[in-house]
């Protein structure tokens, strides 16, 4: 297909009408989205109480094509009766993630079991208590629990609470696979694992960094934001071994000027060799000081480790420097007497920086070159990880995570008179071992696809076929379905964000609270995520009479998500105004995160400084090639909504893009089938895509199917997966 010159556009414009015309019309599409409900895809700047497509500020339109997609799933019909008498889980795993989405909303619970091969649907009261025996009859920690970061916090402290309150701490939210490098290089830094700002500090920056990230096509709303910061005189340089055609011009479909004549949004644009990221900003940060251009007075009263820091960069030559990064030093001084010039500058990064084996180490290095200059701790300036699902935030928050933060486990135990579990949880590449090794036995997915977010695609299915019960909350059907399949498998059909029956709250990737209404069901049949995990918890408390701490909550009453709300107004420190927000709809920021004072929550109250040794350069032998993961314009995470890759101009899902000179090197043509060898697996009939804008050496392969190839290297801090820099090689065939 044709590549497009622009991002956004008329393009969007038309696809808004498509979308309009699938579930519709155009009034009912715009009540459905003008609906005072959180925007279900990301995190930034996304609607709430304020009403649909409005921001926190308050700022209308803000709407993107991840918003109309999302919500045109959602408005689908139902999936038909004869789907599962017609399509075997055989069947349904040649189907594309684009078919299965595309199926319809699940409307009733269906049960898998390896015996019969397929889905048969049955009803509410016998899925659950087919669930509920599984849970009641295993030791606790022979299960585990997944949170995807579309569900409501409610949703996410209620099940993490059934979970521990069973006894596990083998909880996980799906940042372990994408942003929890972030979270933890963060914490090691500034001591929050959150954003530094607040959205309206972007209106005052006049420099962003935008690092290993393609917000065009996965955070358009951003997109509007760089424009104005170009607008106002500012800079956008872009740190990208992939040249995104968004990043480079986009046409912001809401502002006249730009629709039509379009905005140019990178000043600079610098391509490093996938895994190059922390050689290049340990190289930005090095000029920065040759420059003179450090913060000294900041750094003495308010950092520690400068002297370290310093040290290390004036250590590390120039030559290494270049060489592991990929980048001309004379690129890398433009970018450092940029940043030299700016006055409020804004770092921000996607999961280019933290699907690496030294992911934390990427993030801390970005906090370096963000400290050195005082641009942490003060307004219009500050670190801004980008984050994808729209309350993966929250449900961390919320106590989705392994370890319970002490103030949470010490108000949980006093508050409710129970005794925790305090055997260590397992993370999520650590619950896929112990279920290949027998040692889990169940697991439940509050939304998401876990098979599809797991790296080494092959021993994902293992880990999961080798588990007695698998339990899917889910509105659509995904991957997952199909080849996560446990002995026997149940998938609870749960009500969209916007058809809740009562109000639920999200957190933007800004810290800030946002309500959602809720409203009428569409269909008959799925139930809210919070009556659903109530009711389960219910029958296993029944079950489980002898256990104390299950019969501390009154759990029917939990069905009304303002008694979560309550609770967790009590519990979680920072969310004390959400006990009764759904009678105040007052949304609010959670203090103690954003800093526009040098006054960080460590224990001397400095930011820490992190010196590093930069790591080897992987796929430098001869046949090899760096390979990076990536999204199309058309999908969402592992929800994939259109087949074809409109900004990039390729047609088809199976690919690999590959430079010109690479091609050549290896013996290859444009449109040739290859066989692609990575460190999990193979993936045959893939096409070679001959591709101007890669930087030589690397190579691109859409996620979710190139998992197949992704080993299980993970990065030792965070354990977030390496999904970038997978090294491979190519056969005929």
């Amino acid at each position: 297909m044709r590549k497009v010159k622009t991002g956004g556009g008329w393009p969007a414009v038309w696809y808004t009408w498509r979308k309009a015309r699938e579930v519709g019309g155009i009034r009912k599409l715009w009540k459905a989205m003008r609906a005072r409900n959180a925007c279900k895809t990301c995190a930034l700047g996304m609607g709430g109480q304020k009403g649909g497509m409005v921001n926190e500020q308050g700022a209308f339109p803000e709407v993107c094509k991840k918003s109309l997609q999302a919500m045109a799933a959602d408005m689908q019909g139902a999936v038909k009766p004869e789907f599962w008498g017609r399509f075997a889980a055989r069947e349904m795993r040649a189907m594309s993630p684009r078919e299965l989405e595309h199926s319809g909303r699940l409307v009733e619970p269906v049960l898998f079991t390896a015996e019969s091969g397929r889905y048969a649907p049955l009803g509410w009261d016998e899925a659950l208590d087919r669930v509920a025996d599984t849970l009641a009859s295993l030791p606790a920690d022979e299960t585990f629990w997944y949170f995807s970061g579309r569900s409501s916090n409610e949703a996410g402290f209620l099940l993490q609470l059934f979970a521990r309150l069973l006894g596990t701490n083998n909880v996980n939210n799906c940042s372990y696979y994408c942003h929890q490098a972030s979270g933890v290089g963060l914490t090691s830094a500034t001591g929050s694992g959150t954003a530094t700002i607040t959205l309206e500090d972007l209106d005052t920056a006049d420099l962003v960094f935008v690092i290993g990230g393609n917000p065009a096509s996965n955070h358009p709303r951003l997109m509007r934001t760089l424009m104005q910061v170009r607008r106002r005189g500012g800079q956008v340089i872009v740190v990208n071994p992939l040249v995104e055609t968004g990043l480079v011009n986009f046409s912001v479909p809401s502002d006249p000027w730009s629709l039509v004549f379009g905005s140019k949004i990178a000043s600079q644009y610098v391509q490093p060799h996938i895994g190059g990221d922390l050689a290049l900003l340990t190289g930005v940060a090095k000029r920065v000081v040759e420059l003179g251009a450090q913060d000294e007075a900041f750094l003495a009263a308010h950092t520690s480790g400068w002297p370290e820091l310093r040290a290390s960069l004036e250590a590390t030559p120039w030559e290494e420097i270049t060489a592991k990064s990929g980048v001309p030093k004379e690129q890398l001084d433009q970018a450092a007497q940029a940043y030299a010039a700016s006055k409020r500058a804004v770092f921000s990064w996607t999961m280019g920086i933290t699907h690496h084996a030294h992911g934390v180490l990427n993030v801390q290095a970005i906090a370096n070159l963000a400290l050195v200059r005082g641009m942490v701790g003060r307004p219009g300036a500050g670190l801004m990880p980008i984050r994808g699902h729209s309350n993966v935030q929250g449900i961390g928050s919320m106590g989705v995570t392994p370890l319970l933060r002490q103030a949470v486990f010490d108000r949980l135990q006093s508050h409710l008179g129970v005794t925790l579990p305090t055997t260590p949880g397992l993370d999520t590449m650590a619950c896929m071992d112990a279920a290949i090794a027998g040692r889990v036995r169940a697991g439940l997915c509050l939304g998401g696809n876990l098979y599809g977010s797991n790296p080494d695609a092959a021993y994902a299915r293992r880990a999961l076929e080798n588990l007695d019960q698998i339990t899917y909350l889910s509105t659509t059907l995904n991957t997952g379905h199909a080849h996560g399949l446990a002995r026997e498998t149940v998938i609870l059909p749960v009500l969209a964000r916007d058809e809740e029956p009562h109000p639920t709250t999200q957190e933007s990737m800004f810290n800030y609270v946002r309500v959602s209404d809720g409203g009428p069901r569409r269909l008959a049949g799925p139930r809210s995520e919070v009556e659903v995990i109530a009711d389960l918890a219910a029958r296993v408390a029944t079950r489980q009479a002898a256990n104390k701490n299950l019969a501390a909550v009154d759990w029917p009453a939990m069905r009304d998500t303002g008694k979560v709300q309550a609770a967790i107004g009590k519990i979680v420190p920072g969310f004390e105004s959400l006990a009764d927000i759904a009678q105040t709809k007052q949304e609010f920021q959670i203090p103690g995160r954003t800093f526009h004072t040098p006054k960080f929550p460590t224990p001397d109250g400095r930011a820490r400084l992190h010196p590093h040794t930069l790591p080897e350069l992987k796929g430098q032998a001869p046949g090899e090639l760096r390979v990076m993961t990536i999204r199309s314009e058309g999908q969402f995470n592992t929800v994939v909504y259109e087949d074809h890759d409109l900004y990039r101009g390729v047609d088809g899902r199976r690919v690999i893009l590959i430079a010109p000179d690479d091609l050549r090197r290896l013996g290859y043509s444009a449109g040739d089938q290859v066989t692609v060898h990575g460190p999990a697996g193979k993936m045959d009939l893939v096409t070679a895509i001959e591709f101007q804008q890669l930087r030589p050496g690397n190579a691109a392969m859409y996620y979710p199917e190139a998992n197949v190839l992704v080993g299980r290297e993970v990065d030792p801090q965070s354990r977030t997966p390496a999904f970038k820099g997978v090294v491979v090689t190519l056969s005929r065939g």
